[in-house]
């Protein structure tokens, strides 16, 4: 019997490091409990997180320390045994279908977060040390420690926070040191609700024609990752430092502006992105125009014109930046863009420059209106900083295509337009755009938008509109989450015969590969949901 108690130990240790893998990479997905994200996605998802197997594992071991008979124990043991092998089973089949965007990433943080957790996981274990006598209560600990899986990695943190602030606060000093040794260094901030990425990265391209640029790497925009970035990766023989600032809650882009102390900033967009934690859209508003009252009075702001809650807001400082305004339906504009023509290979659009009655020519391989506006911010901005027209042109030319937003790529008999990344109303509006100018069978996947607070159901549902006027087939993955887009579509007088769900997006492309007709297709794939969203 002893020898069988120990086999359960091991199976249990075993399955909860196993289990910590998939708690540690939804700690990190919700950014360390940052405004308490991690605990409110715990209660959020009861049924993972607090009704799952594991609590029979918690049951069975409770009957066996009271059992009276040696053959129930044998049962008791088997039933214990069995509760692990079909969690081990049910978990890795899930994570098989898991689509990650953002793996785990093992940082020094996540390895001083596997000690702890170690520690805890050895205390129970420590007993035994002392008397075989606990052996049920180990047992019963670690089947704990199983079904409560994410609260024990919650605890985790909460044990190293102390540490962790220590180790932030010497990163922090370090990074405004070397900014402060860099005076000729050209800060700029980007944010918005979209388009940061994807508009620090045509910066950084159109730039590099001429000066040497760093920009923070892929979508690394918090604090952390800033503090990161310049204490590892920013140079002396870097002219132009590019910030792309996220934020969740009203107050962080300016905590990310004393960080770096921009001279410059650029405002994508400002719309209900996050507005679940923002509070309130004029929360929003306000967050991101945080950027724009930071700059000196010597610095510039960048603002879209065609964006009502930019054009409307109301500067607080007085003696604010330089504000250079961009757009395309507003002529008045100092930077305008008109003349736009999209296809399979690019963009192509005329700019005109205020007080400049000439028009020049720009051509990109990036798709959709929303990127001319980025494009026009970046040009607005190098002009600024002593780029010619020709070094302008050269440089939005070379802009490549960024991985999941608007990227088209050939597979099998289809075309996809892969915009899987973090979709928005106002991307997913661009990207059917950029649907309906192709010529050919059009085929929408997805399975709708999220952080939309209160308003998730109503734009999602009017995302299926906006669907069912472009699309000719849609497949839909997830079958409760896309219940309002569905009702969208189906209010369009779509035919639902044309219409599919299901709940991998893998299964979406061996479907796609079977639609046969005489006209191209593609296929546009919206928005690809982290494992924080998985039904």
């Amino acid at each position: 019997m002893e020898y069988l108690i120990y086999l359960i130990f091991i199976f249990q240790l075993g399955y909860v490091l196993y289990k910590s893998k998939k708690s540690l990479h939804m700690l990190q997905q919700n950014l360390y409990n940052e405004n308490n994200r991690f605990l409110k996605w715990i209660f959020k998802n009861k049924r993972e997180t607090f009704l799952n197997l594991n609590l029979y594992g918690i049951l069975f071991t409770f009957i066996l320390m009271n059992s009276l008979s040696e053959k129930l124990d044998y049962l008791f043991i088997g039933m214990i045994l069995l509760v692990y092998l079909v969690s081990f089973y049910i978990d890795r089949e899930k994570r098989k279908l898991d689509q990650d965007k953002k793996p785990l990433v093992v940082t020094a943080r996540i390895k001083r977060l596997i000690v702890t957790l170690t520690i805890l996981y050895l205390i129970p274990i420590g007993f035994l040390i002392y008397d075989n006598y606990y052996q049920y209560y180990v047992m019963l600990s670690l089947a704990v420690m199983a079904s409560l899986n994410y609260l024990v990695v919650y605890l985790a943190n909460v044990i190293n926070h102390p540490l962790e602030r220590l180790i932030y606060h010497k990163y922090e000093r370090n990074a405004k040191n070397k900014l402060k040794s860099m005076p000729q260094l050209k800060i700029v901030g980007i944010t918005g609700s979209y388009g940061k990425t994807s508009c620090k990265n045509i910066l950084n391209d159109i730039l590099n024609v001429k000066m040497n640029c760093l920009a923070t790497s892929k979508s690394i925009n918090t604090f952390n990752g800033l503090m990161i970035t310049i204490n590892n990766k920013l140079s002396k023989f870097d002219d132009v430092f590019i910030a792309e600032m996220g934020a969740y809650v009203k107050g962080e882009i300016n905590g990310l502006c004393r960080l770096v102390n921009p001279k410059y900033g650029i405002i994508t967009s400002i719309g209900t992105a996050h507005l679940e934690t923002f509070g309130s859209e004029r929360n929003i508003q306000e967050g991101k125009m945080e950027l724009i009252e930071y700059l000196p009075s010597d610095g510039i702001g960048v603002l879209n014109r065609d964006d009502p809650k930019q054009k409307n807001y109301e500067i607080k400082k007085e003696n604010h930046a330089k504000i250079l305004w961009i757009g395309i339906d507003s002529k008045d504009a100092d930077v305008v863009a008109d003349n736009i023509k999209c296809s399979y290979n690019g963009t192509s659009f005329d700019v005109k420059f205020k007080g400049e009655r000439k028009k020049y020519t720009f051509e990109t391989k990036l798709l959709g209106k929303h990127n001319v506006y980025n494009i026009l911010a970046a040009i607005a901005l190098g002009k600024e900083f002593g780029l010619s027209i020709k070094e302008l042109q050269q440089g939005v030319k070379k802009v490549a295509p960024i991985e999941h937003r608007l990227e088209i790529k050939r597979l099998g008999n289809f075309y996809q337009i892969d915009d899987a990344y973090n979709s928005n109303p106002v991307g997913a509006k661009s990207a059917l755009e950029v649907l309906n100018m192709m010529q050919g069978t059009k085929v929408v996947v997805t399975p709708g938008m999220v952080e939309l607070g209160s308003k998730e159901k109503e734009l999602n549902k009017e995302f299926g509109r906006q669907i069912a006027k472009v699309a000719d087939k849609v497949i839909l993955v997830g079958k409760n989450r896309t219940l309002p887009i569905k009702e969208g579509i189906l209010e369009g007088d779509f035919k639902e015969s044309n219409l599919y769900v299901l709940n991998d997006v893998r299964e979406a492309y061996k479907l796609i590969n079977k639609f046969k007709g005489k006209k191209e297709l593609y296929a546009l794939f919206e928005n690809d949901l982290p494992d924080t969203y998985t039904e």
